[in-house]
């Protein structure tokens, strides 16, 4: 009986042993394992971007497709004509990044020593167009000396781009003078296009990429280059900048496929 007795006990304490190793395990498996942080998470950026009025149809699409592959950048915009973005930079508001519908404003901030070295790309180029309401009965440039046109609306050619194609436009077709009286200036692309389709303006000379997103409007005449000096939007970054590398990288998003996609679906044709 001594002999039964100590091999039940001898039992028992292996199945004690094995319950509590188990119970042991299962409430180790059953804690919450440690995770590890990112540490690899990219600090939250803002980039303030000065842009040419015209730009801003498909600058939209771009901060959207921007936000995919860097969501910790914040993209803000201020749009205008790009003298007057060119003299606020000048001014020192605070700008990243600036792209101008015209070479002279990115030359002013240049040959100030205003932009950081090698960032001065031309990004993309455009048509001149001439433009009215759907309804127009105007078919052309040739129309402009005629009685049809009693207003024909244009960018200031000082501080907007487009303004001073169009004046030599006029200078190239031998107009300029039997014109004048005519002209209505705007203070940037955008208000050009609101007084051509308006009513407030016969006529106006917008970019082809402002006509083609703006419903009320009929093209007329785009017209031929040689009629003026060629229209492309350079981009640069601003040296004062406090986040040049997020800019830069910015900079070179443009340039990707992703963009150009987008320029070409606005309008625009590829420097």
């Amino acid at each position: 009986m001594k002999k039964k007795f100590g091999f039940y006990a001898l039992v028992t304490l292996m199945l004690t042993t094995l319950i509590i190793g188990c119970s042991a395990t299962t409430q180790s498996s059953s804690q919450p394992k440690e995770t590890t942080k990112e540490t690899n998470s990219e600090p939250a950026v803002e980039l303030n971007i000065s842009a040419a009025a015209s730009l801003k149809e498909a600058m939209t699409d771009i901060q959207d497709e921007f936000k995919k592959v860097k969501p910790n950048v914040t993209l803000t915009v201020n749009f205008g004509a790009s003298g007057s973005l060119q003299q606020q930079i000048e001014q020192g508001a605070p700008c990243d990044i600036f792209i101008s519908a015209g070479q002279s404003q990115m030359k002013a901030l240049a040959d100030k020593s205003l932009l950081l070295d090698n960032t001065k790309k031309d990004l993309v180029k455009n048509d001149l167009v001439l433009v009215g309401p759907k309804e127009t009965t105007i078919t052309g440039l040739s129309d402009l000396t005629s009685d049809k046109v009693k207003k024909i609306a244009v960018g200031e050619p000082q501080s907007v781009p487009a303004g001073k194609y169009a004046d030599e436009v006029f200078t190239k077709l031998g107009v300029k003078d039997a014109i004048s009286s005519k002209l209505v200036f705007a203070k940037d692309v955008k208000e050009v296009l609101a007084w051509s389709t308006s009513g407030n303006a016969e006529v106006g000379l917008v970019y082809k990429s402002d006509a083609l997103s703006s419903k009320d409007a009929k093209i007329i005449e785009t017209v031929s280059d040689d009629k003026h000096s060629p229209i492309t939007y350079p981009i640069g970054v601003i040296k004062a900048s406090k986040n040049p590398d997020a800019a830069k990288a910015f900079e070179d998003f443009l340039f990707t496929d992703t963009c150009k996609k987008i320029f070409e679906k606005y309008g625009y044709g590829i420097a």
